[in-house]
C-alpha cells in the first residue's frame, strides 16, 4: 500500500527545493533565509564558506548574489530520503552567469540537503554545495536585462 504521508513529504520537499532556487534568482534574500531552520547552515566547501543561522545565511546569499551581472540556476530532482520528521536529499545543478568583473562561470554540482519538519512545514537543516564541474570559458550570449 502506498504511504500518502511520505508521499506528501516528497513533494513538499520539492517545493522546498524550488522554492529556495527561485528565492535566491529573484534576489529575495529574506525569504531564502526563511527556508532554513533557525540554527540551519549552509555550507560552500568549494571557497571555503559556511554560514550558520538564517542571518548568516540571508547575508551570505547576497554577498555571493552581489558578484554576478546575471546568475541562472538549474535545479534537477535528486533523491529524498525520509526518516519520520527528518529526512536527507540530493538535487543536482547547473548554473552559469557573467560576474560582475566579467569573468563567465558555468558549473554542475550537487546540493547535499538535510531536512527537517517545522511547525511552518519542511525547513533546511544544512545544504553542502558541491562543485563538480566548472567551466570559465567566456559566455558568448547576450542579456534581456
Amino acid at each position: 500500500m502506498t504511504d500518502l504521508g511520505a508521499i506528501a513529504d516528497r513533494v513538499e520537499i520539492e517545493a522546498l527545493r524550488g522554492e529556495l532556487t527561485d528565492a535566491v534568482m529573484m534576489r529575495d534574500f529574506d525569504r531564502a533565509a526563511a527556508l532554513f531552520t533557525l540554527d540551519g547552515a549552509m555550507r560552500w566547501p568549494h571557497i571555503d564558506q559556511e554560514f550558520v543561522g538564517r542571518a548568516a545565511i540571508r547575508a551570505g546569499i547576497e554577498r555571493g548574489q552581489s558578484r554576478w551581472e546575471f546568475f541562472i540556476q538549474n535545479v534537477h530532482p535528486g533523491v529524498i530520503q525520509l526518516y519520520g520528521d527528518t529526512a536527507t536529499g540530493r538535487a543536482h545543478i547547473h548554473e552559469f552567469g557573467r560576474m560582475r568583473d566579467g569573468s563567465s562561470h558555468s558549473n554542475f554540482a550537487v546540493y547535499h540537503d538535510r531536512y527537517q519538519r517545522t511547525p511552518d512545514g519542511w525547513k533546511f537543516s544544512q545544504r553542502v554545495y558541491e562543485v563538480r564541474y566548472l567551466d570559465t570559458t567566456p559566455l558568448l550570449g547576450i542579456t534581456s536585462a
